[in-house]
């Protein structure tokens, strides 16, 4: 099954439908898989004394899970690495809105959060476009669009088109300018490939500073796990790349997300709702600033060192459930053009 079990707050599936239902435990659907966060888990349950029950799944395996168990569901908080997954459960009417004068207090972005408080931001992270510093010039690409140019026919380098950060870019992109206009930058776009997607995107990255090609699409914290990593050949990799914010002189940058929500029939509500909370305090952001280099949606709480020296940007400031929206077409888009 999907079950990661840690040490003194995690429990096999199957023993979940005998969980009683006690305010000093919740149960975390959860789709992160980051070591920083069992720290995190564990902080908080030495805090507070709650227990922390972890059950690790796909996104989308967790969220037809909760469907197929309706109110005998065992799930107090949802937590999961896309926008969209986010924004579907929300509009399957899984999650609960959630205030409190805690999360109030915190000011989180409101294009990085719902509306309605049915699912919060925990992070960020900012999709943008890597160079190779000996033969590109930053000023050649100032946004998405110019990936797409002729002149960089055989030079782009990205993963699958069916994974959800590059869904989630195309779906921006709808949302920014309509279809007709997103569905031309896709075609030239896949037009520019140097190879097949394939691999992650620090698979990308490493395929830049080796020359297989001159310029490619990732997320940040790939950048940042480089830059800081225990491994000179990682080092080594990160010194032959720059980066680029694209729009920055229009919509600003795309940014995608991990966030939770409080699940509708949670047994817990009050034990999710102070995990929820503490994920948002300043010592958990810290974690996810630090162990995973993303940015913290806590705007008292700066980002990595490092991730700082990759310069300040402007963000699309649109809700991630607006973009989120525009998955399916995306993915229509996205298969028409041949971006597989």
């Amino acid at each position: 099954m999907f079950v990661d079990k840690f040490a003194g707050i995690a429990f096999a599936v199957g023993a979940l439908t005998a969980f009683s239902v006690q305010a000093q435990e919740v149960n975390v659907y959860n789709s992160r898989h980051y070591n920083t966060d069992r720290v995190i888990y564990e902080t908080f349950t030495k805090s507070t004394g709650i227990k922390v029950n972890i059950i690790e799944g796909n996104h989308d395996e967790l969220i037809q899970r909760m469907k197929s168990e309706g109110a005998s569901s065992p799930a107090d908080l949802f937590i999961t690495v896309d926008a969209s997954r986010l924004a579907s459960a929300a509009k399957e009417g899984l999650l609960a809105p959630v205030t409190s004068p805690t999360l109030d207090a915190i000011k989180v972005p409101a294009h990085l959060r719902d509306p309605n408080g049915a699912w919060w931001g925990l992070s960020s992270r900012a999709r943008i476009v890597v160079y190779a510093r000996d033969r590109v010039k930053p000023d050649q690409i100032r946004n998405y669009e110019d990936l797409a140019k002729p002149e960089w026919k055989g030079r782009v380098l990205t993963r699958s088109g069916t994974h959800p950060y590059s869904l989630a870019l195309t779906a921006s992109m709808i949302e920014a300018q309509g279809e007709e206009k997103t569905e031309a930058w896709v075609k030239g776009l896949v037009a520019n490939l140097a190879r097949p997607p394939q691999g992650g995107d620090t698979d990308q990255i490493r395929a830049v500073a080796v020359g297989e090609g001159d310029v490619a699409i990732a997320n940040t914290y790939y950048v940042g796990k480089l830059i800081t990593s225990a491994k000179q050949e990682d080092r080594e990799v990160a010194s032959k790349i720059g980066v680029i914010f694209p729009n920055q002189d229009n919509r600003g940058t795309h940014v995608n997300l991990s966030g939770a929500g409080v699940v509708k029939t949670s047994k817990n509500q009050e034990s999710a709702r102070k995990l929820l909370e503490y994920l948002l305090s300043p010592e958990a952001q810290r974690l996810f600033a630090d162990g995973n280099m993303e940015y913290p949606v806590n705007p008292a709480v700066q980002p990595h060192p490092e991730l700082v020296k990759l310069g300040t940007f402007k963000a699309a400031d649109v809700n991630a459930a607006a973009f989120a929206a525009y998955t399916p077409q995306a993915l229509r888009i996205m298969d028409r053009a041949g971006w597989k």
